[in-house]
């Protein structure tokens, strides 16, 4: 009776300790002697399920059959995911970062991922991602991701930008390894200057940005991950040619030059001379143009003394050409013989950080970044002559720690910026320099199992826009399993550099007229919005596979904007708002892993986009209010040698888009109200023969989607009506394009 009595009451401590897992985290603190680890974080993989251990170390988690990764972390030590088949007390050692040795991990990665951890909404693309396309540069990268929206700016300098949330790149903080990169005088054609095959990942996160990289972010940052010397292929070959005749040429060689530094050199080339008038106005299609990029990068690394740090130098030189077929630089330039334009430009940029982890303290770390840029832009378009030199200097230094444990993670620092601008437009020469020093405060909570928010303030004193306070809030809350429900809100303050933000301005007739309201540069006032967003993810399995869906709800409302007005036909206008004006950003994606090696990714997305123009409360111009995508690629099984085959095939459809007024010119130049719509079909195959070597075969705009006539007054350039600004899809119809890889691990 009495062990009758025994089972009984142990029973339930048996039957629930099948449905959890218990264990220890310890550490090495000598040869012989371990400690337990308190705080450190404990979490199944994909899912929200997690907790902390305690002060000795332990934990105890929720277990189900369908969870099999068990993930460990904390700061300063390398992260483990154990494969856990049935419960089981587990006993783990973390190693520091610091005593780590190289590993080799091959696995299947997913080329885009989102966090169920994260407070931030944060999408992270993979160098595989980026092979889905092209990818030649880095404004390319963006065609088959949802988030990101890619259209050309004009119908002549074949420029692409990018939106987020509606809202064009000055709004989006556009870094590289943590450092602003695209910003100032690089705004228009910054993203055609990093080359695709450079970037490891990328990182975009919708929202207002960190407050520990500045106090510009509106709509977003999006973060660019370079390849390291001691990660990146010793030798890598990418060359690309297409049927417009465009040919590009990557080269990347790595070294280690000894037990603490590394360094890689790499080399990027592009050339495009032949002028193509598919649509028969007598202007190119596309610019001619060539690039050499060169960048040299040192790594040097001592894990003994938890320091590690990267040295970057870098040199562009980019020269385009385009305008009429009929225009020859020699004799043209700058008359009304012919339309043409030129764009050169030269660019230096150095960069250094610098990370120290304490040994003894790996919770602790500092880190400084500095990076000097010099860029010297010299164009004309037609009668228009515009060049800039702008010099950029930015420090910045981060302290990282926790309180108490790593739930409650810190990160204090100050920023300092300095940007000096010389611009002369036509006639008139614009000068000026910023600089700013600031300090910011940023706070992580996390319990992993329900909630994770971030919260920063950061306080700085620019010389032109006075003192002022930036805000920034994230949060991440778990209702239920494999669920992540996001909130934020944030405050942005820029300058905008009207002319180099909006080059495509001097591609027109139009007068620029801005009207001064006595603010510090230009006459104007800077730009000041807020940002609101809310965001539900969910995981499920759908008919045994993986599925997920997002809901994305994102409001900017500016305090002041610089309204860039083209509803007169005749001029554009600069003026500070006068009024409201808003950015309302809808998405729904759904992803799901149809079966093996096969994905497709969705989206919907609405825009209402509304300023206050002078002339009223109008929709912002080429923006359409729908868009769908759609994106599917798919593996063949992997051979023993490495060969196999990959598909991918992305379609963007784009709802209509209102024009700007064209009411007052003539009848010939008169547009109607808004575009047709458009859809684009891009598709790519490549053939993986080994680890070493594969060839691709692409094509852009299969379903040859053309714009006719998207030149207002091509034939008459020099008159009151020539606009190449009405630009809503693509110009020059299909493109086709093959390459191959070559690398040597």
């Amino acid at each position: 009776m009495k062990q009758i009595l025994y089972i009984l009451i142990l029973l339930p401590s048996m039957l629930f300790s099948q449905e959890k897992i218990e264990g220890i985290i310890t550490e090495r603190v000598s040869e012989n002697k371990m400690f337990p680890l308190a705080g450190a974080n404990v979490y199944w993989l994909d899912t929200s399920v997690g907790t902390i251990t305690d002060i000795d170390g332990k934990f105890s988690i929720p277990y189900n059959e369908s969870y099999k990764k068990l993930v460990i972390s904390f700061v300063g030590f390398k992260t483990d995911t154990l494969t856990i088949n049935q419960p089981k007390y587990v006993k783990h050692e973390l190693k520091a970062t610091s005593e780590l040795d190289e590993v080799m991990l091959t696995a299947r990665k997913q080329a885009t991922s989102k966090s169920y951890l994260q407070a931030a909404n944060i999408m992270n693309v993979s160098s595989d991602e980026l092979l889905k396309a092209a990818c030649c540069n880095l404004s390319e990268s963006f065609e088959t991701n949802p988030s990101i929206d890619v259209n050309f700016a004009d119908a002549v300098t074949g420029t692409r930008q990018i939106k987020m949330l509606g809202l064009t790149s000055p709004y989006i903080l556009i870094t590289s390894e943590n450092i602003p990169t695209i910003r100032g005088a690089s705004q228009a054609y910054g993203l055609s200057f990093t080359p695709g095959t450079w970037v490891e990942s990328i990182q975009i996160t919708k929202g207002a940005g960190s407050v520990v990289n500045g106090f510009e972010s509106i709509a977003g940052q999006i973060n660019t991950e370079l390849v390291k010397p001691t990660t990146d292929n010793k030798l890598f070959v990418n060359l690309y040619g297409a049927s417009s005749e465009r040919m590009e040429a990557n080269v990347h060689l790595n070294t280690k030059v000894s037990d603490r530094w590394s360094t890689g050199l790499y080399l990027h080339g592009n050339r495009h001379d032949k002028k193509h008038d598919v649509n028969g106005d007598r202007f190119m299609d596309m610019p001619i143009y060539n690039q050499i990029n060169v960048m040299n990068r040192w790594q040097y690394t001592n894990p003994e003394k938890g320091f590690v740090s990267f040295i970057n130098f870098r040199y562009l030189n980019d020269a385009k050409q385009t305008g009429q077929l009929a225009f020859n630089t020699d004799t043209d330039k700058l008359t009304t013989n012919a339309w043409g334009s030129e764009i050169d430009t030269e660019r230096l940029d150095v960069s250094i950080k610098t990370g120290y982890v304490n040994p003894e303290v790996p919770w602790q770390s500092i880190g400084v970044q500095t990076a000097f840029s010099s860029h010297k832009q010299d164009s004309y378009f037609g009668l228009n002559q515009y060049d800039i030199v702008h010099n950029s200097l930015y420090a910045n230094a981060i302290y990282n720690s926790i309180i108490s444990d790593s739930r409650h993670k810190i990160k204090t620092g100050i920023s300092y910026t300095y940007d000096h601008y010389d611009e002369f437009v036509n006639t008139t020469d614009f000068e000026r320099t910023e600089n700013s020093i600031g300090a910011f405060f940023e706070y992580n909570f996390d319990n992993l199992e329900k909630w994770n928010l971030t919260a920063g303030i950061r306080i700085d004193r620019h010389n032109l826009l006075g003192t002022f306070v930036t805000p920034r809030f994230h949060a991440r809350y778990t209702p239920w399993e494999k669920s992540a429900l996001r909130f934020s809100f944030g405050r942005g303050k820029r300058s905008a550099n009207i002319f180099t933000e909006n080059q495509s301005i001097f591609s027109t007739s139009r007068n620029i007229n801005i009207i001064n309201s006595g603010g510090e540069i230009y006459g104007l006032d800077p730009e000041i919005a807020w940002n609101y967003g809310v965001s539900f993810l969910q995981g499920f399995n759908l008919f045994g596979r993986k599925a997920d869906i997002t809901f994305d709800y994102y409001r900017t409302d500016f305090q002041n904007q610089i309204v860039v007005d083209y509803e007169n036909p005749q001029q554009v206008s600069f003026y500070n708002l006068d009024g409201a004006s808003y950015a309302n950003s809808f998405q729904f994606e759904f992803n799901y892993n149809v079966f093996e090696h096969f994905d497709l990714r969705t989206a919907y997305k609405y825009y209402d986009i509304k300023t206050h123009y002078n002339s009223g409360k109008l929709e912002k111009p080429l923006t359409p209010k729908h868009r769908l995508f759609a994106n599917a690629s798919y593996e063949t099984q992997l051979k023993e040698n490495g060969s196999h085959w990959k598909f991918d095939v992305t379609y963007n459809w784009l709802g209509e888009q209102r024009f700007s007024s064209t009411v007052s010119n003539p009848i010939q130049y008169q547009l109607p109200e808004y575009t047709p719509t458009v859809g684009t079909l891009n598709a790519q195959m490549t053939k993986v023969f080994s680890p070493k070597f594969e060839v691709y075969l692409g094509g852009e705009n299969i379903t040859n989607v053309r714009q006719s006539n998207p030149i207002v007054g091509a034939d008459d350039p020099f008159g009151a009506n020539f606009d190449t600004t009405f630009v809503y899809g693509p110009i020059f119809g299909s493109m086709y394009y093959a390459g191959l890889r070559f690398k040597i691990k």
